[in-house]
């Protein structure tokens, strides 16, 4: 009888057979509709793993549906999870260029009932998907990805958690007693000039009100965008006030793993 490891035992899984874990990886890009435009996202799971398992939506940086995104999604599925990266902007808007991205995200949040219903439609997709356990889904999101998982968890979403990583932590959504059911994890840059320590405050008060199960890490120094490698490329490009910590992006990878154990464990 051959054994198979489930995603609670992926740390084991990874840091034994890593490559036998990675040589089973499949993904594949699904497009779908949202109100008539046309979304295209990405599916990753790891036929090592038997049976159904927890699924994870993964939502973008400003920049749009990138590879950051999708190796995001492949390190999920490579832990045991099925990860599906969505698209938040449809009809393929992506971008390298920081004004582009700031007319994108504008206009994706500029109509919240309409950035639910994106959010609502990947989520069916993942769902529907044949290796996951629709009772079990979580989402962690990166900068307006980030923001976006914690507006899904603020309007009371049926996820078991999200995970923000660098993402604003204000939102127009105030959440009462009650309204929030996911667990919440938030990373953030002490030096993050996007999301600055009164933000953070804010937030954290906010939380308290809605009597929410959440945590905040903030990394003394760190800046915005710390867990893409790619951000001090753009930084010295664009200059803007963001830059990759590899000491955070791995103290954030392994607290979301440890997060997810524990949720799905229960």
């Amino acid at each position: 009888m051959t054994s198979k490891l489930t995603p609670l035992a992926a740390g084991i899984a990874l840091s034994v057979s890593a490559g036998a874990a990675l040589a089973e990886l499949q993904t594949k890009t699904v497009d779908y509709t949202v109100d008539g435009k046309t979304f295209t996202g990405y599916m990753a799971w790891n036929d090592a793993y038997e049976g159904k398992r927890p699924g994870v939506l993964v939502v973008h940086e400003w920049w749009g549906h990138n590879e950051f995104v999708r190796d995001q999604a492949e390190k999920l599925a490579a832990a045991g999870y099925t990860a599906f990266a969505l698209d938040m902007y449809g009809e393929g808007k992506v971008t390298d260029h920081p004004a582009e991205a700031q007319a994108f995200m504008k206009q994706a949040t500029g109509d919240l009932d309409a950035l639910q219903a994106r959010f609502a439609a990947a989520m069916d997709q993942l769902r529907q998907h044949d290796t996951v356990d629709s009772s079990r889904i979580a989402a962690q999101g990166y900068c307006f990805g980030g923001a976006v998982v914690l507006n899904m968890a603020r309007l009371g979403m049926d996820l078991d958690g999200v995970v923000s990583y660098h993402g604003a932590l204000g939102s127009p959504v105030e959440p009462g007693p009650g309204d929030i059911k996911a667990r919440i994890q938030v990373y953030t840059g002490g030096a993050d000039q996007m999301v600055p320590a009164d933000q953070v405050a804010g937030f954290v008060a906010s939380m308290q009100n809605a009597q929410a199960d959440f945590s905040v890490t903030s990394f003394p120094g760190v800046k915005h965008s710390f867990m893409n490698p790619g951000a001090d490329a753009v930084a010295e490009e664009h200059g803007m006030p963001i830059g990759y910590d590899e000491d955070a992006a791995e103290r954030s990878w392994e607290g979301t793993m440890r997060f997810y154990q524990d949720i799905f464990s229960q």
